[in-house]
């Protein structure tokens, strides 16, 4: 029965070359192209009437490529979809018994791990069918060139994303001044960076701007400082000044030891001698809170104290004012003209 099935499929193969002599034929006996050429062959007997034989020609492919093709890619997958467990749930335990490396690069090595796994499984799968995967990749390599030229943008930011997961100039929860914007950051994705402002809203930022601007980290360092300004009157002492507001710090013990409080003259404005109440804590996190804090504290004490917080103002002094002689305005109290 086997001998006369090859008969009759060399025979069919024949008539189909002779009746196309023009016509290129490429030799794909196994996979999906293999199945594909016993089906029109099959298909070929059908029309000629041969029932028995296509029947025959489209078992024995179907099994074949069952056998030989579509159950060694369905073990491949499943090994490989084993694999990509067991791997991403050992590098994620390992990432987070590591302190030295960020959230954000321990999520980016996670999301590269998997890519990378999936890929490779993409692949052997696709080989097991007897799928041609080189025009493919040739194909998402031109596709990926064009793809790049559109969104130059999108790619940048991605870049400048990855850039700052791997140079760390800031981390999730610290408190920086980004484009004249103070806040907490929140998230730092690969395109973007997320910041809570002071008045609860999200900044959303492109990573691509945050790395070519200046950016200030008020948590990075062991002690931050917090300035705290207010002023005086030209006629207080700024002794007496210090001496009250350095009294509003005494036992706190949010203060950093290894930097003691201190309170300078830091202007010598138009209205008021300006002042600045300099301190260091120990948590970066409270910097917010305690400079709302220690601004009304001083402004009691001085009140208590007796010492003048001034507002700004402006004297006038007139010199030559003819216009207005033998008017109310330069006449004696209570004595004016045309009045009562």
């Amino acid at each position: 029965m086997q001998a006369a099935d090859s008969v009759a499929l060399d025979s069919l193969a024949a008539d189909s070359l002779r009746a196309a002599p023009d016509t290129v034929v490429v030799d794909t006996t196994t996979g999906v192209g293999g199945l594909s050429r016993d089906v029109g062959v099959a298909a070929e007997a059908l029309g000629k009437g041969r029932f028995e034989d296509a029947a025959s020609i489209l078992t024995e492919s179907l099994l074949e490529f069952l056998y030989e093709n579509l159950l060694p890619a369905v073990l491949t997958a499943v090994l490989l979809w084993v694999v990509l467990r067991v791997t991403m749930g050992v590098t994620r335990r390992a990432l987070s018994r590591s302190k030295r490396i960020d959230a954000g690069v321990q999520q980016l090595i996670l999301r590269f791990t998997r890519f990378v796994i999936v890929a490779i499984g993409v692949v052997a799968v696709l080989d097991e069918l007897g799928i041609a995967v080189a025009p493919f990749i040739a194909g998402l390599g031109i596709a990926g060139i064009a793809l790049g030229f559109a969104a130059q943008d999108t790619v940048q930011n991605l870049i400048a994303g990855i850039t700052i997961l791997l140079d760390r100039p800031f981390h999730v929860g610290d408190n920086i001044e980004l484009h004249d914007t103070f806040g907490t950051v929140e998230e730092i994705t690969l395109r973007t960076t997320r910041i809570r402002t002071l008045d609860n809203q999200m900044a959303i930022l492109p990573n691509a701007n945050v790395i070519s601007e200046r950016i200030i980290n008020h948590s990075m360092l062991r002690a931050l400082r917090v300035l705290v300004p207010f002023g005086i009157a030209y006629k207080e002492d700024p002794t007496a000044a210090r001496e009250v507001v350095l009294a509003l710090t005494e036992g706190d013990p949010r203060i950093h030891p290894d930097y003691a409080p201190a309170v300078v003259v830091t202007e010598l404005g138009d209205s008021s001698v300006n002042m600045e109440l300099r301190l260091h804590l120990k948590d970066p996190q409270l910097e917010v809170p305690i400079r709302f804090e220690y601004q009304e504290k001083v402004f009691h004490a001085l009140k208590a104290a007796g010492i003048e917080i001034p507002f700004p103002h402006l004297q006038l002094f007139v010199d030559e004012a003819k216009a207005f002689e033998g008017s109310r305005l330069l006449g004696p109290a209570g004595s004016g003209e045309g009045g009562e």
